[in-house]
């Protein structure tokens, strides 16, 4: 070859050189250059197989042209789209405000009305132990009247519905009673049903115990908070209907029970009450005809209540004789037989006088009866109050000869 012309020999160096390149390929720098592309395009398949897919077919077209100009280094491609030239993103789904979740769509209705009520068999929570054994609680059929018999009634007050336990179904909400002598006991009960469609109990709301003596009534918000209206007295007899605390406590379903979420929890002193206290001295002495008894009764405004009138009862022990009252007037009292006289009234943390004088005949040695007085505060409309201490409010005169 050394005699070959120079000229000859560059022209046959340059075609070996081109048979190989054709022969051979790109060579291991472009080989590594793609096994590099590879392994970095697993962290984002798609993008990846979308790049291999594309430049294949220019690495492959280059190498057999000969085509010198590398392809496009995978590491340089945005796996991720411009903002422009792809879609706009799905939103996620958002439910509206009357959807409900598959799980909730799902609870038992538990919208009850009077008559499934009163036809349904029922377990009822228990009752306070004052009452009577026929006030039961298992098996319960209701009955609509309290003088039908003692046992468990359904109360007039309309049955309610809302969403109690926040399973996306309804509940009801009903007033029990059964009575037991002159009252009544009762209590709030949310009902529901189970999976087979049958009436079960939630729970209790509340009763009539530990200082509720009475329940008035209840609404239920459209939230689940039931409102109670609870008393500290059940008027029955010859009971005052004004004589009753009223108060609203409200109740919502936690933790598998009815909890106190709002109002008072406990019933204090009636303010519109007051503490009258009644003493008494008495002098027996000989008179013509017989003896002269003289009793002096003291009534003290021990509250903080103005008692605009006062009540005597039991005062037939003559004829008033002067002091701070100077006569009774049964006349001028309500038509309530328990008034013997009404009086002018005693301020808060004063005192009244009032004197009576009384000929007791002579017999002979026949011990007299006993006698029993009392004291009331009536107002200004002629209304009858409790005492905050009743106690103190009467006096007995002993037997005297």
């Amino acid at each position: 070859m050394s005699d070959l012309d120079p000229r000859l020999r560059e022209r046959l160096t340059a075609y070996r050189t081109d048979v190989t390149a054709r022969a051979v390929g790109p060579g291991p720098d472009q080989a590594r250059r793609t096994l590099r592309r590879r392994r970095r395009t697993r962290v984002v398949a798609v993008a990846a197989a979308a790049v291999v897919l594309v430049l294949a077919p220019v690495v492959a077209n280059a190498a057999l042209k000969g085509d010198r100009t590398p392809p496009v280094p995978a590491e340089s491609v945005d796996p991720t789209p411009p903002p422009t030239s792809a879609p706009p993103p799905t939103p996620s789904a958002t439910p509206s405000p009357d959807s409900t979740p598959s799980a909730e769509s799902d609870a038992p209705d538990g919208r009850i009305s009077r008559t499934q009520l009163l036809a349904a068999r029922l377990d009822l929570p228990d009752w306070p132990q004052i009452v009577p054994s026929t006030c039961t609680t298992s098996d319960v059929r209701l009955v609509t009247s309290a003088t039908e018999t003692w046992i468990p009634l359904l109360a007039a007050a309309p049955v309610s519905h809302a969403d109690l336990d926040g399973d996306g179904a309804q509940e009801t909400v009903a007033l029990i009673a059964c009575r037991y002598g002159e009252s009544l006991a009762k209590q709030v009960v949310a009902f529901d049903r189970d999976e087979d469609g049958r009436i079960v109990t939630l729970g209790r709301v509340v009763r009539t115990t530990d200082g509720i003596e009475d329940i008035l009534g209840f609404t239920v918000s459209t939230a689940g908070a039931v409102q109670v209206r609870v008393a500290d007295l059940q008027p029955c007899c010859d009971t005052p209907a004004y004589w009753p605390q009223e108060q609203r406590r409200t109740y919502r379903f936690q933790g598998g029970r009815f909890i106190q979420t709002d109002g008072p929890t406990k019933f204090g002193k009636d303010p519109r009450l007051t503490d009258l206290r009644l003493t008494m001295t008495h002098t027996l002495v000989d008179a013509p005809g017989g003896r002269k008894l003289t009793t002096v009764f003291t009534v003290t405004n021990g509250g903080r209540v103005d008692a605009a009138q006062v009540e005597f009862r039991g005062f037939d022990v003559g004829e008033p004789a002067g002091g701070d009252w100077p006569k009774c007037e049964p006349e001028g009292a309500s038509q309530d037989v328990n008034r013997v006289c009404v009086v002018p009234g005693v301020p808060a943390g004063e005192s009244r006088r009032y004197t009576f004088v009384d000929l007791v005949p002579d017999r002979s040695g026949a011990a007299a009866m006993k006698r029993s007085f009392h004291v009331g505060h009536i107002d200004a409309q002629d209304r009858r109050w409790r005492d905050l201490n009743d106690k103190d409010n009467r006096v007995e005169l002993p037997g005297v000869l």
